[in-house]
């Protein structure tokens, strides 16, 4: 009764935008992708976590959420949901909150972006955000290192095929 086996809805194969990241050919260190899914088997997103080698633990979490994504949907002092994951990762359970924003000028290539710096209550986290022409927000924390310009220039599209479950 093969008819009977359906694939869940609620599994997405992949996003259906490009993912604005480092790629992985640039990074000397392990890497691992996720992807949200939404009820309606949609992808609401799309984090890539960035290690350094020897079991070292997470540096970098970059995550793109495309508009409607309910993981932006946040509350006044909440914080975003890479640097939630990144402190999963490292098995930080101490509570964050965001005690501040700022935005930045920042250039990518020849576009202006308008980078907006999260400040939280927890020092060695460092985290920035800034929307897409597309709609997708792009997040970026990291553990323990600033977040300087060079980091922008080495963010790339890189392809939705590229993380696509077959």
């Amino acid at each position: 009764m093969s008819f009977l086996r359906r694939r869940s809805a609620a599994t997405p194969t992949g996003p259906e935008f490009d993912v604005l990241a480092m790629d992985p050919g640039d990074w000397p260190g392990e890497l691992g992708a996720g992807l949200l899914p939404g009820e309606d088997g949609s992808c609401q997103g799309i984090f890539l976590r960035y290690d350094l080698f020897g079991g070292r633990g997470p540096a970098m979490l970059i995550g793109n959420l495309p508009e409607g994504s309910p993981a932006r949907d946040l509350e006044e002092g909440q914080i975003p949901f890479e640097v939630a994951q990144l402190m999963l990762a490292l098995g930080n359970d101490e509570p964050v909150e965001v005690v501040g924003t700022e935005d930045t000028p920042v250039m990518h290539g020849d576009n202006l972006l308008i980078v907006r710096k999260v400040k939280l209550s927890e020092g060695r986290i460092a985290c920035t955000q800034f929307d897409r022409s597309d709609g997708v927000q792009v997040t970026i924390a990291t553990w323990d290192r600033p977040i300087t310009d060079d980091l922008y220039q080495l963010l790339k599209p890189l392809p939705a095929e590229m993380f696509q479950q077959g």
